[in-house]
């Protein structure tokens, strides 16, 4: 008799799955690098084995470079794309353990991915027609010990054929629409690849028409009163109660009416509300709060999360729901969350609470529970997954709290008949803000005891000229918030579609810009074929994979003709949308080519060039297989100004030159680190050591010489340039990466 196979998504969940249902210690073998477990659970001999994410993709059944193209199936990750090579291995060993058990358990995410990740492993990988389905929310013992024993005896197949009709849908649409695009231009006789998608298309309309409504929008002038009094050494600014004024000879009557005339509280009213504990956060509140908090893009915030998921520390995090079920111990998590320094206090606090019940939203999720920590200790974080954590306790504590208790106080104050409104409000009582901190960022205006009739110390009275302001751009957080409101993507996805528009030159900034070819893209298939753009096209095909998804229980021949159907609809749709375009593709394409053109212009600008007044512009050079940017002037070959810069990260222009050698400044953004000034002059005197700043560099013969060895490896350590300045740094690069500041900081990085 054979043993179980359980296969899970990732090398971290097989491990944990190994340990939390071994008997004894369970053994790790190693197959061609790629890790497994055996095992006993209660005398049963059991292997996990892992994935490492989708060892299967959708591929044409025979490649073409043509449109439309509908002849799909599933083929080996490792066989379509060179940087999924990796993946064969992960394949070929849950090939060779499938051929001696008898019992199959897939024990991926449980959500729609991990569905289809655990249909193909078994079904392709291992001739298995169904399978055993584990299903939990968190890596911990109890948890996977529970979800074994509660193994459900088939694939959830509503979820897998959903999930299975999104790939096969998503490739139809994406890969038919970028050949298109690319084709059209490439018809002109140039080349640039393009690509949009089912959902990509009406995101980057969303943020097409933001675009639009800040370019269309015309600014109004408007007037305001302004009132500032102080008490007590503390200055209080009110306006007037018509707010803002759009005809100036009315602004100015009211104006001249309170100059020189005494300021007299004329009434106070007092106002005091509860402000409930936040929800527990989904996906989207987490990712927002992220970016709200630390800056970190919704996209990274997802990573993070992840990682801590792996690790133990934190439930599941590609969730919807906001609400904690009753069966969680919270008081178990508390007790560990309390074993921890950073949160034994809070945590403490709440396990005083006596009854624990959790402010909860209105979301819910049929899968997973809402976000919330384990109890377990992490181990090593990365500094931004530490905050992502922090974060994560403190919400779920702060669920807990007490309501806040938070005064309003709205003074009316009367200045020669004219009334004018001066609004405070303070914390009473903190409740959840204690649990929340540091977090918790509201204005607080503590006033002075004011009585009515009371006279005022006027300390300035203006008449303030404004205008009103165009709309904002959306954010990489706001825009997820957009696109969940508006139905279109899933929680999984928006935060990949939104970096997929930032890796094609789509959008760029913080705030999100849509740049030419983001533009003209939209304005083309506006013009040629809408459908591709149709929010309302794509919401509906969401809601039909949301119908094969809640038919999990009928027959696998009913759910194969709910999914056929609705391929069938998007072949119909994609035909006719093909057609149109491809008989207007020389017009599509010019116009593509011009925006492109223009875009690069745009984009690749940094600033007027010091030398000969050109522009200094990002450009590319081959090297090897590669290639290297830098910066350099559009006047060569008659300007030879050029400049080395990081090969990672984005670069900006300023328009500044360096106070020490008047070269351009550029702003340089870089991964997890705050953006930065530098002199784009690797020689700018401003970047030099001083050797007397650190008695480990040496002069000898005219070169600086570090008295000591690398702290890593051993070798010499050697004062380095950059663009950002001097350094000390290693001999062994690039094996060994490790640096110090000038002044002896460590600061090694991984290699």
């Amino acid at each position: 008799m054979g043993y179980e196979l359980i296969i899970s998504e990732k090398p971290n969940a097989a491990k944990r799955i190994a340990e939390s249902l071994a008997d004894k210690t369970p053994k790790k073998q190693v197959s061609g690098k790629v890790p497994y477990y055996e095992l006993d659970h209660k005398k049963k001999p059991i292997v996990v084995a892992c994935a490492v994410g989708h060892l299967y993709t959708v591929a044409e059944k025979k490649k073409s470079f043509t449109y439309p193209s509908f002849d799909l199936q599933w083929a080996p990750s490792g066989d379509i794309s060179k940087k999924a090579a990796y993946s064969k291995a992960y394949l070929n060993v849950i090939k060779k353990l499938a051929k001696k058990a008898s019992t199959f358990t897939v024990a991926c995410d449980y959500d729609t991915e991990g569905e289809v990740i655990g249909l193909n492993c078994i079904r392709i990988a291992c001739g298995q027609k169904d399978a055993r389905r584990m299903k939990f929310s968190t890596l911990t013992k109890e948890d996977l010990v529970e979800a074994y024993s509660e193994v459900s005896k088939h694939l959830d197949w509503g979820l897998a054929n959903a999930g299975e009709t999104r790939h096969f849908l998503d490739w139809m649409y994406g890969i038919n629409i970028s050949r298109a695009l690319t084709l059209a231009v490439k018809s002109t006789g140039a080349f640039k690849i393009l690509s949009s998608g089912r959902v990509q298309g009406p995101a980057l309309k969303i943020l097409y028409d933001r675009e639009k409504d800040i370019a269309a929008f015309k600014p109004e002038p408007y007037w305001q009163i302004f009132l500032e009094i102080e008490k007590e050494g503390k200055r209080i600014g009110a306006f007037h109660i018509k707010d803002k004024f759009f005809k100036h000879d009315e602004a100015k009557k009211s104006f001249h009416a309170s100059l020189w005339k005494p300021a007299l509280v004329k009434d106070i009213e007092k106002n005091e509300a509860n402000q409930y504990a936040p929800n527990p956060f989904d996906l989207g509140s987490l990712q927002t709060e992220a970016y709200r908090q630390f800056g970190i893009n919704p996209k990274e915030t997802l990573s993070h999360a992840q990682n801590l998921y792996t690790s133990g520390v934190i439930s599941y995090p590609r969730t919807s729901s906001q609400k904690l079920p009753s069966k969680i111990n919270y008081k178990k998590i508390l007790s560990g969350l309390a074993s921890n320094n950073n949160y034994k206090e809070k945590a403490s606090k709440v396990l005083g609470f006596g009854k624990l019940v959790p402010n909860e939203g209105k979301k819910t999720d049929p899968a997973h529970p809402a976000i919330y920590p384990t109890g377990l200790m992490p181990d090593e974080m990365s500094e931004r997954e530490s905050k992502v954590y922090d974060l994560i306790v403190k919400r779920f504590l702060a669920t807990f709290g007490e309501p806040a208790k938070r005064e309003s106080v709205l003074m009316r104050i009367d200045v020669g008949g004219e009334l004018l409104i001066a609004n405070g409000i303070r914390t009473k009582e903190k409740g959840w803000f204690d649990l929340y901190e540091p977090y918790v960022k509201l204005k607080e205006e503590e006033w002075p005891e004011f009585k009515t009739g009371e006279s005022l110390n006027i300390k300035k009275l203006d008449l303030l000229q404004k205008e009103t302001q165009p709309p904002k751009r959306y954010t990489p957080a706001s825009i997820i918030n957009e696109l969940e409101k508006r139905g279109l993507g899933t929680k999984s996805t928006r935060a990949e579609i939104i970096d997929s528009l930032y890796q094609r030159n789509y959008v760029a900034d913080q705030a999100l810009r849509v740049t030419d070819i983001g533009m003209k893209i939209i304005e083309t298939l506006a013009k040629y074929c809408p459908e591709i753009i149709d929010e309302q096209l794509t919401r509906h095909f969401e809601e039909e994979m949301e119908k094969i998804n809640e038919k999990g229980m009928e027959k696998q021949e009913a759910l194969d003709k709910a999914k056929q159907q609705v391929l069938d609809e998007a072949k119909k749709v994609l035909t006719k949308i093909l057609k149109e375009f491809k008989a207007n593709e020389k017009k599509i394409g010019e116009n593509l080519k011009a925006a492109h053109q223009e875009t690069m212009n745009k984009e690749s600008y940094i600033c007027k060039c010091p030398s000969c007044h050109g522009n200094l512009r990002m450009k590319f050079s081959r090297k090897g297989k590669g290639r290297v940017r830098f910066i350099a002037c559009d006047n060569y070959p008659q300007c030879t100004v050029s400049f080395a810069i990081p090969q990672s990260g984005g670069i900006k222009g300023t328009e500044k030159l360096c106070a020490h050698c008047k070269q351009p400044l550029v702003m340089v953004f870089m991964r997890k680190k705050k953006p930065q000034e530098v002199c784009l002059n690797k020689e700018c005197p401003g970047k030099k050591a001083d050797s007397s700043s650190n008695p480990s560099i040496k002069k000898e013969n005219g070169v600086d010489v570090i008295d000591k060895k690398c702290p890593k490896c051993g070798q010499d350590l050697i004062l380095r340039t950059s663009i950002y300045g001097q350094f000390i740094g290693c001999t062994g690069y690039p094996k060994c990466r490790y640096t110090e500041n000038i002044n002896g900081k460590k600061k090694e990085e991984k290699a």
